[in-house]
């Protein structure tokens, strides 16, 4: 009887997988293929190395699939718009905003390089739409591509497989570095996705990994307000800005957050209900007192800060007469390209009901009901209201001079409350590089064979991030990926021959 039972418990362990430990050699392992990541593969595959990229996920492109355009200055598509931008006032509007304390021979690398990137894009295949800004009196350096990010993503995915032997594993999040006997990085240790352990010998490392916003841990530890409404950042846990910290590696920009345009949470960008609440009306804190001049709300950085500085939570106030206008007239302030300036909101009442069912949608005959729904005081209430009343009769805002344009008064009801919150579409920092993008030390000395791209990278904002020119996360992302497969290939003379 034991027998027979101790082959029944043989028989039924060796059905079971078996984990195996494998060993690959290759030129340039990616950790990450996300924008940044795809760029990097891609740069390296064309000129001549061997290349793996590692995804932790079923798909590539992370968040960056999302992404509608990139920044450029000095490209072909601005001479042929008579952009007058040059690439000397782009570097300066980026660095002075930062107030230099951003890595100035990074921002440098990347301003030069961006306008050959969008043409290195479209030698691939890459179409685009437009150029355009992203609010009232911006600069046009955003490049609207076809197919949003995913499609140049998963373009040059299968070119890069396709063509030039580029290798993608999904499903294989990377763990740790592997060091050779000289201490030196010389790899990456993986797990695939079944089970197996993934040692890849490798002459260079990319890391790619998008971040750390859903790191609870390193959020709280490293940014200035933990709490935004991270938009898409599931995954992003920190792994790749910690393997690069085992190597050495430097810190740099941990507490840069990339503001996203305050509203509702964890709702779709293009529900017209809370596209009404990224318009510059008006903005009162929980207990109901106005705090800021809600034109900002185009420029997110600040909407952000001026937002997270009361906690992090507010009501966007409007009218009837305000809500009538925008279903037929049109917003004054986009949402991206996806419900631009002018769009009507014909939406609104079919996704009301789900809104204020979900409680971020407030609507109230009087201003004492509106103030008892949202748990706003009354009289503090009543009172911001008499006082922006005031403003949009004298055309004249004395408190935060706000443009008159914009001070839309709340008089005609009902009444509506948006509950809208601090957002963010990621980290912005991380890992210390130079402006080859290899990463280095606290004190600026290059570890050998460890690049870093992307979101990861620390460096190229200073104390805060900006919107002065729009497309330049991405536009980041893709120009750091390059510039760091372009060095690892040098580097280690990985060339076509």
């Amino acid at each position: 009887m034991k027998k027979l039972i101790a082959v029944a418990v043989l028989a039924a362990f060796s059905s079971l997988p078996y984990a195996a430990e494998k060993d690959i050699t290759t030129d340039v392992v990616v950790v990450g293929q996300g924008a940044a990541g795809t760029a990097a593969a891609f740069a390296a595959a064309e000129q001549g190395a061997k290349v793996i990229g590692l995804e932790k996920k079923g798909m590539v492109g992370g968040t960056g699939n999302f992404s509608e355009g990139i920044f450029a200055v000095g490209s072909k598509m601005q001479r042929d718009y008579y952009i007058p931008l040059t690439k000397d006032e782009a570097f300066k509007k980026i660095i002075n905003y930062g107030h230099w304390r951003s890595n100035a021979r990074l921002v440098r690398a990347f301003v030069d390089k961006s306008a050959d990137t969008v043409e290195w894009m479209q030698k691939h295949g890459v179409k685009f739409e437009k150029l355009t800004t992203n609010y009232p009196g911006g600069l046009y350096t955003w490049h609207i591509y076809q197919g949003r990010g995913a499609g140049w993503i998963n373009a040059l995915q299968k070119k890069g497989k396709d063509k030039y032997g580029m290798q993608v594993l999904l499903n294989t999040p990377a763990e740790k570095l592997i060091f050779g006997k000289d201490g030196k990085v010389a790899g990456v240790v993986a797990k695939d996705k079944d089970g197996n352990t993934l040692n890849i010998h490798a002459k260079a490392v990319i890391i790619a990994t998008g971040g750390f916003a859903d790191n609870p841990e390193m959020m709280k530890k490293y940014t200035r307000f933990p709490n935004t409404d991270g938009i898409a950042q599931t995954g992003k846990n920190g792994v790749g800005i910690q393997m690069a910290w085992s190597a050495g590696g430097g810190k740099e920009g941990l507490e840069v957050q990339q503001s996203y345009r305050p509203g509702p949470r964890a709702v779709s960008t293009t529900n017209h209900v809370s596209a009404t609440a990224k318009q510059p009306h008006l903005w009162l804190t929980p207990n109901g007192e106005r705090f800021c001049d809600e034109t900002i709300m185009g420029d997110w950085p600040a909407a952000g800060n001026a937002l997270e500085r009361i906690g992090g939570q507010m009501w966007v106030v409007y009218d009837n007469k305000n809500l009538d206008s925008m279903k037929h007239d049109g917003i004054v302030q986009g949402v991206g390209v996806m419900v631009p300036i002018g769009a009507k909101l014909t939406n609104f009442e079919k996704e009301w009901p789900a809104a204020e069912q979900a409680g971020w949608a407030v609507k109230a005959n009087t201003l004492d009901e509106l103030a008892k729904k949202t748990g706003m005081d009354p009289a503090v209430l009543k009172a911001s209201v008499e006082q922006y009343n005031k403003a949009a009769e004298q055309r004249h805002d004395a408190l935060f001079a706000k443009d008159p344009q914009y001070i839309f008064p709340v008089k005609q009801g009902p009444f509506y409350a948006i509950k809208s919150v601090a957002s963010s579409l990621g980290t912005l920092g991380g890992i210390k590089v130079n402006d080859r993008l290899q990463v280095v030390t606290d004190k600026d000395k290059a570890i050998p064979n460890l690049y870093a791209a992307g979101s990861d990278v620390g460096g190229m904002y200073g104390d805060s991030y900006d919107l002065l020119m729009a497309g330049s996360t991405i536009g980041f992302a893709v120009n750091s990926g390059r510039i760091a497969a372009e060095s690892a290939v040098k580097d280690h003379n990985l060339g076509k021959k």
